[in-house]
């Protein structure tokens, strides 16, 4: 089933392709040649999808590729915060477009997963710089519309295999129309509580078994929240708790993400 569509992309301008090499990249490159946004890059199928630390990202056609070009008046110290902005907007917009069938919900894992169940529907990429007093970021986000990746077996789901059937334009008018909210929220960081606590409200609950695939080995414990800077809290067998600002996370009888970008 679907609900209304948005009828404008969240009062950005829309730049679509019908093949692209990435919409991360793309709008990489608007940027660089001197575009500010808002502007979102979508296109039908990515020829070289990129995830993060340098994965590969499966492009099927009829799933959603798009990526939202913006300018924020802070540090890049805050850029990882979008990462989250953008995990709240997607899910709102799943929530908005349609109820899911039999129960199934949608939530966020950190840093930038959306699933249903235990099972990945869609990832987040940010990637950022700074110009002039400016920073420059890229927002690129993936929902699986209409078809998962084989290669990720039962780690993966799509929208349409839980009853909310979406056109990729119809996809994108939700998610943008959630974005344009809640980057207004964000307010360039200053708003960034409020996100904060969005995103609790739409993760898993405290104390849910997971390890962190970090740079020091793996690390496991139990979810004990977000930091007011947007890292991850690890409560440990030991009593302590941990921090982590970057890392692969595996939730408790789920598998580790390998697809989770633009």
């Amino acid at each position: 089933m679907s609900g209304r569509v948005a009828e404008q992309p969240g009062q950005a301008r829309l730049l679509h392709f019908n093949e692209i090499d990435s919409t991360n990249a793309e709008a990489m490159r608007r940027v660089l040649a001197g575009e500010r946004g808002p502007l979102w890059v979508a296109a039908d199928r990515q020829s070289a999808g990129r995830g993060r630390s340098g994965r590969a990202w499966t492009s099927e056609p009829g799933n959603l590729f798009a990526s939202l070009v913006l300018a924020a008046r802070c540090p890049l110290s805050r850029s990882g915060q979008l990462s989250l902005v953008a995990g709240v907007a997607a899910v709102d917009a799943i929530r908005a477009a349609g109820p899911l069938a039999q129960g199934a919900r949608v939530r966020l894992k950190w840093p930038n997963d959306i699933l249903i169940g235990p099972a990945k529907a869609g990832g987040i990429l940010v990637e950022s710089s700074v110009q002039g007093a400016e920073l420059m970021a890229v927002v690129g986000v993936g929902i699986n519309l209409r078809s998962a990746p084989a290669a990720l077996a039962g780690a993966a789901t799509y929208l349409a295999a839980h009853g909310l059937v979406l056109s990729p334009h119809e996809a994108l008018c939700f998610l943008a129309e959630a974005m344009h909210g809640w980057i207004g929220i964000w307010d360039h960081g200053e708003g960034f509580a409020r996100v904060r606590a969005g995103w609790l409200e739409r993760a898993g609950p405290l104390g849910e078994p997971l390890s962190v695939n970090s740079a020091e080995g793996p690390v496991t414990g139990r979810f004990a929240g977000l930091d007011a800077e947007g890292a991850l809290l690890i409560a440990t067998a030991e009593g302590g708790e941990r921090r982590f600002t970057f890392g692969d996370v595996t939730l408790s009888g789920g598998t580790q993400e390998d697809n989770d970008g633009r």
